[in-house]
């Protein structure tokens, strides 16, 4: 029981494949790190960044946290951010939430789950923030996933104007920021037409990307 030796038989077993397919692969990756994404995702266990965009080990940096939120006071995601932008270079960063968040439905629902509810006060700030274009939309689970999406795009406008990504721009790197969803119901992966890559962009991008939402309410 407490050896675990199904999950370290699976790494075995892993491991042996990757190595069959590619004798190399562990050489080179150990020897370097390079990936183009930073990956602020939800701690989800059904939600792996990896898999659901196809790429391999040492293609992304990765933090994740109960739904995906960006606080600037929170220095566990800014050392992440830090590191991720001066040391590694990255060249994307993408905020990903996901449809059926149970973070963003207890924030919802104003469930008390304890110390957690804490950190989902962030999210809850959001849904006052929007609750007319929340509240645009009819039944409780299309209110849920409509905070779902406003919780991205909120999370992006927060990392876009961090003091590492505003420094970044400032000194001309290549950097942007996107905001993303995922669907746990058919494993696809939505824009929520948010992209920024220097500050001008800000507010016509987020305005946009609200423009968007609104648009999809009245359909």
């Amino acid at each position: 029981m407490r050896l675990l030796k199904e999950l370290i038989d699976n790494n075995r077993e892993w491991a042996a494949g990757v190595t069959a397919r590619d004798p190399s692969f562990f050489k080179n990756l150990a020897e370097q790190q390079t990936p183009k994404y930073l990956w602020i995702g939800c701690s989800d266990s059904r939600v792996p960044a990896n898999q659901i965009t196809g790429i391999p080990p040492g293609g992304i940096f990765v933090h994740r946290n109960v739904a995906n939120i960006v606080v600037h006071t929170d220095l566990n995601c800014l050392s992440v951010m830090q590191f991720a932008v001066d040391v590694l270079k990255v060249k994307h960063i993408i905020v990903c939430g996901h449809y059926g968040c149970g973070g963003v439905r207890a924030a919802w629902q104003n469930q008390n789950l304890g110390l957690i509810s804490n950190w989902l006060r962030h999210v809850q700030d959001v849904g006052h923030k929007h609750r007319a274009l929340i509240d645009s939309i009819e039944g409780d689970d299309a209110k849920c996933e409509r905070l779902c999406e406003l919780n991205v795009i909120e999370q992006a406008i927060n990392v876009s104007q961090t003091t590492i990504v505003q420094a970044a721009w400032e000194r001309g790197q290549e950097l942007a920021v996107h905001s993303w969803i995922y669907g746990l119901a058919d494993g696809l992966i939505k824009d929520l037409k948010m992209c920024v890559s220097a500050p001008s962009e800000l507010a016509r991008t987020y305005n946009a990307a609200l423009e968007s939402l609104c648009t999809k309410s009245s359909k």
